[in-house]
Formats: structure tokens, sequence, C-alpha cells
């Protein structure tokens, strides 16, 4: 442990050979050089290392030792996460602000929790009880929105024959010793490590059958993610992805919350960072950040630190699913983790794939997005973590290797349209190239809510949007009074649709979010009211008298006057708009 193993012999940027006379192991995290700069071990060949650098190797010289660590590259786990922001390999960045001001100096390895402040840990069990792997040993209250619920790490069970008094403690007091089958003691703490790369363990997956309410009428109602999920974000520059996942952080009905900041400009970071802590949790009006993880780690720090920063996430993610939350991961972008792949892989010489990434690409996002899921723990618990990706394709391009394979791996698709963020239409997803495969395993969920036809009515108002996208090349070579009077009818119904529904405002107190009944009821309303619109006009009745009967631009506002308390508003106003027209079928 910490004890030179080898020599450095080789200095490439980030990666750096070593000649070891000791013992590695591969992914072991070690340190280089005489400021121990934090490493991992990528390869081994004889008598050969392989290693990957987190941190800025200038100065490097040849000949200088290699320490082990005689562990994997691992996260710790334990109270005093949320809140926190960290790096890519957990170093929390408020302290390195303490200690460096802005500026992050090498060969500084800061524990990720607070080791000195002591917090008050009661007791599940007692002494003699068998535990299993998972099993829950005692509560601290992390936060005022979350309890921490200490387990049994993984791989550990047994007897408990010591067992401290509820109290404070230290996180790496001892506060519990179990003997195994072996007649082998355990000695448990507040914390407990896992490497990275590596799954937690699960008992069983679960359907991912409830959807993950997000707020937004576009995601909830026409392209669905499943708690337990996956999902893409794939958007030019400016298109509105980091501003549509801060909305889902927001707004989402997960318990717990891990933003990863992949290699995102450091300006653009630096105002999540800033934001962030001012948000409001909406469901208790305390900061949103008491039940937040942030990762930051911009485009101008080392680029290997990038590539672990999505598995440093993604365990965190699943240490608090074991503990029975729903998380949402985050990622953005795997863009620019991907592109981090790409320079590494150059780095060590490998045989470029398709547009200079490495030929396991496909396999790394693979193995990322299948870290998410609805499962039954190892403790029994239910637990879910959510994943959202963004995806920069560059110029705009959904045919690149990074978003087409990430396409392949996740099951809901959010694309997102500059010429919609152009027309100030925000979320800026495009209806007619998302999709969400979530559709028959929510619906039952929907079904439980209310008697609406969930499934048919979001099938009328895509068609309706997709008619419409269909009439809009006629409109442009002669214009709209030269349609029938169902095709425009169509038009202003996909017109209510796309202003009144579809988009949302973000800085607006009532339509930043909206619950799921206030978006049902608004959109059988709609789908209503067109139907019956139809319904006239096929009878003879003139088209302007149907219009005429029903305000377009008030009914656009309705978004914004109706809260979600006052969901039953909406109904009431769909009562007198469809006496109306009734009355006008009568005339």
């Amino acid at each position: 442990m910490n004890e030179a193993v080898g020599e450095l012999t080789s200095v490439t940027e980030s990666i750096v050979q070593a000649r070891i006379d000791g013992q590695l192991r591969l992914s072991e995290q070690v340190w280089v050089g005489q400021e121990r700069l934090t490493a991992e071990v990528i390869a081994l060949a004889g008598n050969s290392a392989t290693i990957q650098v987190y941190e800025q190797t200038t100065g490097l010289r040849l000949g200088e030792p290699l320490y082990s660590s005689g562990n994997l590259l691992s996260a710790t786990l334990g109270p005093g996460l949320l809140g926190q922001t960290f790096d890519g390999i957990q170093r929390p960045l408020s302290v390195l602000q303490e200690r460096m001001g802005a500026f992050v100096q090498r060969g500084e390895n800061i524990a990720p929790l607070d080791s000195d402040r002591r917090r008050p840990f009661t007791p599940c069990v007692a002494e003699g009880d068998e535990l299993e792997s998972g099993a829950l040993l005692g509560i601290v209250p992390e936060t005022p929105l979350i309890e921490h619920r200490i387990l049994l790490p993984p791989g550990v069970r047994g007897r408990v024959i010591h067992l401290v008094a509820e109290g404070e403690y230290t996180i790496n007091d001892e506060v519990a010793v179990l003997v195994d089958g072996d007649e082998q003691e355990h000695t448990l703490t507040l914390t407990q490590r896992w490497p990275v790369r590596r799954p937690r363990p699960i008992k069983q997956r679960r359907r991912p059958n409830v959807p993950l309410i997000t707020g937004q009428r576009i995601v909830d109602t026409f392209f669905p993610i499943a708690k337990g999920g996956t999902a893409a974000v794939p958007g030019a520059f400016g298109s509105g992805k980091t501003v549509m996942q801060q909305s889902l952080a927001k707004w989402s009905d997960a318990d717990i919350i891990i933003y990863v900041g992949c290699g995102e400009r450091g300006n653009e970071m630096a105002d999540v960072l800033e934001d962030f802590p001012e948000l409001e949790d909406p469901r208790s009006g305390r900061p949103l950040m008491e039940r937040t993880v942030m990762i930051a780690n911009t485009s101008n720090m080392p680029v290997a630190a990038r590539e672990s920063s999505i598995y440093t996430g993604i365990t965190i993610a699943e240490y608090y699913r074991d503990q029975g939350y729903n998380v949402a991961l985050m990622a953005d972008s795997t863009s620019r983790w991907a592109e981090a792949l790409r320079e590494l892989s150059g780095r060590m010489e490998e045989m470029p794939a398709e547009e200079g990434f490495p030929a396991y690409l496909p396999s790394r996002l693979a193995a990322f997005y299948e870290r998410a899921g609805r499962v039954t723990t190892m403790g029994g618990r239910e637990g879910s973590v959510s994943v959202i990706g963004a995806v920069s394709p560059p110029g705009g391009d959904f045919s690149e290797p990074v978003t087409r394979n990430t396409q392949r791996f996740t099951q809901t698709w959010w694309a997102l349209d500059r010429d919609l963020a152009n027309k100030r239409h925000y979320p800026a997803i495009n209806w007619l190239n998302s999709y969400s495969l979530y559709l028959d395993q929510v619906a039952a969920w929907w079904d439980e809510q209310s008697e609406l036809d969930w499934r048919g009515l979001r099938r009328q108002a895509m068609q309706v949007l997709q008619e419409e996208s269909g009439l809009q090349q006629i409109v442009r070579l002669v214009g709209p009074d030269a349609l029938g009077a169902r095709q425009q009818w169509v038009l202003s119904m996909a017109r209510l649709l796309r202003e009144g529904f579809l988009q949302q405002n973000a800085m607006s107190e009532v339509d930043a979010q909206a619950s799921p009944q206030k978006q049902e009821l608004m959109l059988h309303f709609f789908v209503g009211m067109y139907q019956r619109g139809e319904q006239l006009l096929e009878r003879g009745v003139a088209l302007k008298q149907v219009q005429d009967c029903i305000d377009i631009p008030h009914l656009i506002q309705l978004k914004e006057e109706v809260a979600n308390d006052d969901a039953e508003q909406i109904a009431q106003l769909q009562d007198e708009v469809m006496q109306q027209l009734a009355q006008l079928g009568e005339e």
C-alpha cells in the first residue's frame, strides 16, 4: 500500500508508461511521480503498465516513481455527498477553492467527504441480528430532505457482535462489527468505497412501467421516460440542451438528482454552478442542492478526468438507488466524454474507427446506459436510476457516430431542433423526429390516474401535428386560403397544440411545470374541440362560424392562466366551448 512499484519510462500528455517491479491490477488507482498525481492503470503487458493520469502531467520526468494504492479506482460513498460539487475524480471543489483559489494545483488528494464533522446516527438493528448484504444498519439525517440509509456493503453479511448506541459519529468511526460464517470479522463505518467502473449488484430488475414525471408536457404526454429508463437529448449548439436538463432536474419527481457536467465550456458550467444553489425545490421550498450532487469537469480540465466523471456520477446514483430512492442522472454531455475517449485512444496509438473514435465506443456507451434501471436492491427495497444524456453532434449532424450509437442504446429520443429554438419555441423538441419506447409500459399508470383515454388523446394529437407538417408545404406554395375548410381547421388546431400545449415557458411560475392532471385535461380539451369542429364541418357548417366560437389566442394563454391546483377550470371551460359548438350544430 502506497509503496513504489515501478518507475516512469514514457510520458505522452496524460498517458504514461511505467516499468513495474511489483504487483498491479487493471483499473487500479495509482499515484504518479514525486507529486503523486492521481492515475489509473488501463493496460498491463509483462512488466510494463500503461497509465492514464487524471491531472496535468507537465514537468513529469522519466525515472520518477509509481506508487500503488492496492485498490481499484473507487468512489467514496457515505453521508455528506448531497449538496456537494466534485470534479471528475471526486475531489470537492469547494474545499479545493478554499485551499488554492480559482486554479487547482496538482497532487492534491483531498478526501471527498468531511471526516471531522460528527453526524447523528440511529441504529436500526441490534446485537445478535443476522444481516445480509444490503441490509439497513442505521439512519443518518443527511439533509432536511433526505435521510441517509447506512447499508451493509455488497458482499458483507453476518451476525452483529458489536453496535454503537445512538449518538453522533464521524464517517470514519466504527459503528458496527459483524462476524460471518467463516468467523471473519467485518468492521463497518458510515462510509464504503466502490469501484466506479463496476455496476453495484442488484437482486432483480423490474419492469420500467412508472413514468418519471418531469412537468414538461411534450415529455410526459408525448415522449415519456419511465423511472429507471434512458433518454438522449441530441441537439446542436444553442438548441437548449442544458436548459432542458436543468428543467428536468428541478421539476422531475426523482428523489435524488446527479448532475454531471462533462467537458462543457467553463463559462457555461460556471453558470450552472451559480444557478443550481439558488434553485428552490418545488416540493419542499428548500434549496434543490439538498438533494443534488454535482460533478463538474469542464473542457479545460484534464481530459482523462472527463472520461471518468460519468462513472463517478453513476456510481453515486447507484448508491442512492440501493437506499430505495429514485435517482435521475443528467450527463451533459456524452459527446464531450466520447471526445475524451478519442483523445486518450489516439495517445495510446490504438487503431481508430469511424471519425477517429475508438472501436469500443459503442460498447462503452452501452455499458454506461445499461447501468440505468428500476430494480429490487440487495436489501429488498425498490429503487431506480434514470439516465438522461445530452448529445452535442457537430453542426447538428445526427448521423455522426456518438449520436447514432447513443440512439441504439436509449429508449427515449428527444431531438432538439435549432429552427424551433430560433423561433423561441421551448422546449425545442421536434415532435416529428422524437420518440419514446416506453409508451405502452407507462400507459397503465396514466389510465389509473383518470378515466380519460391518454393513449387515444395522444394519438389523435400526433395525427393533427403530422398532417399539419404535410400541409405546410402546400401553404408555402399557394397560401392557406387555397386549402379546404377541414385542412384550414387542422392548421388552426395544430397551432393551438404547438403554442398552447407543446410550448412551455420555463420562466413562468405557472407554466414552468404542469401536473399530469393539468396536462391530460388540456389535451382532452384541445383534441375534443378538434373532433367536434371536424364533425361540424362535415355537416356543412361554415369554417368561420366554427372559428368564431373559439378564441384561440385566449386558449393558447390557458397554460399560463390556470395553475396546477385549479386544473378543473379547464374542464369547466371545455364544457362552455362544447356547448357553444353544440348550439352551432343545432342551428
